[in-house]
């Protein structure tokens, strides 16, 4: 897509940066925002826009936490655009950035060999397609948490509890637990009788005796297992206040809100594979005839979170929401639907949760990982009109974050260009660009054609001068090259300006 010299000059940018005593300042770009619905990835779990503070920690385009340095909020009415993929829907304002691969519209580039020699870059979200690809970043953050620290008050009264270690091993063991908890798991609070229970089907009596070994051996506490045969149900009880206690704090009650803590989140993949092993085990499916695999939770964080750990472990996920509904009379609740089904997404899984897998039917892959991001199609992309509030945040150091679908620059094509004149020439010149390599690159080229000039000279240059002193540039991406002179123009006027009287 970019000429040589395109990438000479963003990969060797000259004039960037500002200078504190400049002649004249001025700034050109677009302001660009979402919906107040629009769900970000934060380290505390996925918080709507509207509701996003200063100094919140958001996760970037690089796979890391960065932190808010400023939210902004704004009427708008116009066109924005909806932007489908298999991990979800956003909407978005026309200009509003989103890490991506534009692929181009020719045979060459159906196959997915080829597909993987484009590169990702930053593009308007109203150039963007069906087929090309959002560009997601895997969480990168890294921490091994070996022990849980645990507090254990005694209430009033309470003489007779047992108490369990202060000190807990977070081994594969406990994760595993932990997974059979976040997906079967429900806890009783009455008075002199608090206990933990996972409800298993009645084939899935190893699942049960697991269950309480891991308990018994970590914890020190006896557990009972109980059948419920007219409704095919085995329960393990866990009569233990502390127990119910911690994982009340750890993972929430209610299966709609159940959630995986922050410092799990973060724990080395290998770790994380005995907690997805547990989950799955609960609520999950692998069908390996088909082949594919599901699991299924009324938690939209837990599914969020989910999609996280399959990423990190080179899973590729598609989520899916089911709307509540009644059926046989049994009124279900929405309920939030995660599919696998790409062959070496299967493979890896099948490993995870110790099942054999080895089908050799063919299958056609539209979606792969690099050690920093998946790569997934975009399934639809449509244009709506929209009246009302719109939000944006600014990030710092990295100037992006990241939507449950979407990997977005913290504003549109932004540039600060910085002035220095003598004699009615430019003698420096210094510009500030955020945007996509067009961007900079246009902005570099620009600022090198008008150094040294006079003014009027430089009030000449056009967009079409820039564009051919790179060798060309994307149609797409010409409105950078206008953007680059309109900023410089901009500030010869403030200067032109501020010294008029002169």
């Amino acid at each position: 897509m970019y000429s040589d010299k395109v990438m000479q000059e963003f990969k060797h940018p000259k004039n960037l940066g500002k200078i504190d005593d400049a002649d004249a300042v001025a700034e050109e770009g677009n302001p660009v925002c979402l919906i107040p619905e629009t769900k970000i990835e934060t380290k505390t779990g996925l918080i709507e826009i509207k509701k996003i503070k200063k100094r919140d920690l958001v996760l970037d385009h690089k796979g890391t936490y960065n932190e808010v340095s400023k939210t902004f909020k704004r009427d708008y009415k116009g066109k924005i655009i909806k932007i489908k993929s298999k991990l979800g829907t956003n909407f978005l304002t026309p200009e509003h950035q989103i890490f991506a691969v534009k692929v181009p519209k020719t045979y060459h580039f159906h196959l997915y060999k080829n597909k993987k020699k484009l590169f990702p870059d930053w593009f308007h979200a109203n150039e963007l397609e069906k087929g090309d690809l959002i560009a997601y970043p895997i969480l990168q953050e890294k921490k091994n948490k070996k022990y849980i620290s645990f507090e254990q008050k005694r209430k009033k009264f309470d003489f007779k509890s047992k108490k369990i270690p202060d000190k807990i091993k977070l081994n594969n063991d406990f994760l595993r637990f932990a997974g059979y908890y976040l997906s079967e798991g429900n806890i009783r609070e009455k008075v002199g009788k608090t206990y933990l229970g996972l409800t298993f089907n009645l084939k899935e009596d190893f699942l049960a005796d697991d269950a309480i070994k891991i308990i018994k051996k970590n914890l020190g506490i006896e557990a009972k297992k109980k059948k419920r045969e007219k409704r095919n149900t085995l329960i393990v009880e866990v009569n233990n206040v502390w127990i119910s206690r911690l994982f009340l704090k750890l993972f929430g009650k209610g299966a709609k809100n159940k959630r995986i803590p922050s410092e799990f989140m973060i724990l080395p993949e290998k770790k994380q594979k005995s907690l997805l092993y547990g989950l799955w085990m609960g609520d999950g499916y692998f069908n390996p005839k088909k082949p594919k695999a599901g699991y299924s939770t009324i938690s939209y964080e837990l599914s969020q979170q989910i999609k996280t750990l399959l990423m990190r472990q080179k899973i590729v996920p598609s989520i899916y929401a089911e709307n509540e509904k009644t059926v046989n009379g049994v009124k279900h609740q929405k309920s939030y639907r995660i599919h696998v089904g790409e062959r070496k997404s299967l493979e890896r899984l099948a490993k995870i949760l110790k099942i054999r897998f080895n089908v050799q039917k063919p299958t056609v892959t539209d979606s792969w990982f690099d050690s920093n991001f998946l790569f997934i199609p975009i399934t639809n992309t449509e244009k709506i009109n929209y009246k009302g509030k719109v939000h944006n945040i600014e990030v710092r150091n990295k100037h992006s974050f990241t939507t449950e679908s979407l990997t977005l620059h913290n504003c549109g094509d932004m540039m600060k260009v910085y002035l220095k004149v003598k004699n009615n020439k430019i003698t420096e010149i210094k510009v500030e660009t955020f945007g996509c390599v067009s961007a900079i690159a246009t902005s570099s080229k620009a600022t090198e054609m008008v150094k040294g000039k006079s003014l009027e000279e430089a009030l000449k240059l056009t967009e079409k001068e820039v564009a051919d002193a790179l060798d060309g540039l994307p149609p797409i991406k010409m409105h950078c090259s206008l953007l680059a002179v309109k900023a410089i123009k901009k500030a010869i006027e403030n200067y032109q300006e501020k010294n008029k009287e002169k």
